[in-house]
């Protein structure tokens, strides 16, 4: 069945047990609950294990850091310590976040990565060739973990986590093909135990049909026999927020079986992991607002939001707050980023719209941008303050006859700002790299609700300047003010 949920996400490590100093008081040992409490989430997603080991102390599966007789890392020593100060009092680590999420009337989501354990064969891990789940062998153990949550913990759903943990496939491409039946009677045989304890049981996939198949999960197939309650389409080593993520044949499917689909959202707008990326830099509140009123005009039942700045501070909890209502943020500013390529040119990826990439002799070609609007901008065309489209070229000048057309129609016309090439944050400046351009695009030039279609066009660069022009960012800004405005 179909359920609204706005959910938070905790991997237990990196803001939890890698950072709170043992013994760990009760207070500490609530944080991930606690620091969410009060916005709109009402389920919390709680990640119990890593390759080395489950972060409770599980009866099947071996608990982090008990194959070690010291620790190196300050980080690895303080997860041992604090679970072990709780279990020396006699409190199960897991039990008391459980308990501690219903107190705050949140479902709890126990989340396992479905991909190496810290008891698994050798010769089964992807490092050494081996197949990970299309191994029998490992399929059986995470069953085990899984049925241990389903029974012995006051849980409300599991999630098999296969959005490639750790940034590889849990199944290698080359049995890929090979394992899909295997692995749809694996999904089958943990839904009827999770089932037959009435609880609900999901998935966390990739975004595309093809790249779930290329690593052997047949997603379509256990929504179309209705063996997961629910999908989180999401990838691990693309951290960045896309508000155009290709989710659309996810719901599609899940709403056919009363399966709910929540997209994940990434918390940063610039990273490492794209090209030209910066480290990282946070997604703001108006960028957030933008991607989440997405998912929901796309139909999605919800939304998954994770490692937000930390500790999380007001606009952390603002963007908590305003994820569980379309309505609430219908009439807010947003600012679309629209997202790009990984980096290194990562075949595990979705193609994306950026980079464009123009060649000096690739004059008069249309090169399509496309993206997708929430904002209704003729319902609420009296309330919209102003549109701005902004663009960042790499490698423009002034002299270069580069031409924008939004939905067939010429942007020449509009009022056009240019600035100088700098980061996403404008912290940091390169001024002989390119120029940032920004439309203040007048209401009959504005994007229409759905999808759009910008097009580049080049007609001419600048005598004797024969680099690549490079389209890398493209914002699309819409800004609200409380009374209605004469355009």
């Amino acid at each position: 069945m179909r359920k609204k949920r706005i959910i938070y996400y905790n991997d237990a490590r990196h803001y939890y047990l890698f950072v709170f100093e043992p013994p760990m008081r009760l207070q500490d040992a609530w944080v991930p609950v606690d620091e969410v409490a009060g916005t709109a989430v009402n389920t919390f997603l709680y990640g119990v294990a890593r390759g080395d080991g489950l972060f409770y102390p599980s009866k099947v599966g071996g608990r982090f850091g008990a194959d070690r007789e010291e620790f190196e890392l300050s980080a690895y020593w303080r997860v041992w310590n604090n679970m072990q100060s709780l279990i020396d009092r006699g409190l199960d680590p897991l039990t008391v976040l459980v308990d501690r999420a219903h107190d705050k009337g949140m479902d709890f989501i126990a989340s396992l990565r479905m991909a190496e354990y810290e008891s698994m064969d050798a010769a089964h891990r992807r490092d050494n060739g081996g197949g990970v789940l299309a191994h029998e062998e490992v399929r059986d153990h995470h069953y085990r973990v899984l049925e241990e949550l389903t029974a012995d913990y006051e849980v409300d759903a599991v999630e098999m986590d296969l959005a490639m943990p750790g940034g590889s496939p849990v199944i290698p491409l080359d049995r890929a093909e090979a394992t899909l039946p295997a692995m749809t009677e694996y999904v089958e045989k943990v839904a009827g135990m999770v089932h037959g304890h009435g609880k609900q049981v999901g998935a966390r996939v990739l975004p595309t049909e093809q790249l779930n198949r290329a690593q052997g999960m047949d997603v379509a197939a256990w929504l179309e026999q209705g063996l997961v309650d629910f999908v989180v389409p999401m990838r691990y080593a693309y951290q960045v927020l896309d508000p155009d993520m290709p989710f659309d044949w996810l719901v599609e499917a899940a709403h056919r079986s009363d399966a709910s689909v929540y997209p994940s959202l990434q918390a940063y707008s610039d990273h490492k992991q794209i090209q030209r990326g910066a480290e990282r830099l946070w997604a703001t509140p108006e960028q957030m607002r933008a991607a989440v009123a997405n998912c929901y005009d796309r139909g999605a039942d919800g939304v998954l939001s994770w490692f937000l700045q930390w500790p999380l501070g007001d606009a952390e909890r603002r963007i908590l707050s305003e994820l569980g209502d379309a309505d609430i943020i219908a009439e807010q500013d947003k600012c679309y980023v629209l997202a790009r390529d990984a980096a290194d040119g990562d075949p595990l990826h979705y193609k994306t719209n950026l980079p464009v990439v123009i060649a000096t002799d690739d004059a008069e070609t249309h090169h399509p941008i496309l993206f997708y609007i929430a904002d209704d901008t003729e319902e609420r065309k009296e309330r919209i303050r102003r549109i701005l489209l902004r663009i960042r070229v790499y490698e423009l000048v002034s002299a270069d006859q580069l031409e924008f057309i939004l939905n067939g129609r010429s942007l020449s016309d509009q009022s056009c700002t240019r600035d100088i090439y700098r980061g996403i944050d404008g912290t940091v400046i390169n001024a002989y790299s390119g120029q940032w351009l920004e439309y203040h695009l007048h209401p009959d030039a504005w994007p229409r609700k759905g999808k759009n279609l910008l097009e580049a066009v080049l007609h001419g660069r600048a005598d004797r300047l024969t680099g690549c022009l490079e389209i890398d960012q493209v914002h699309v800004v819409v800004e609200y003010g409380p009374y209605p405005s004469s355009q």
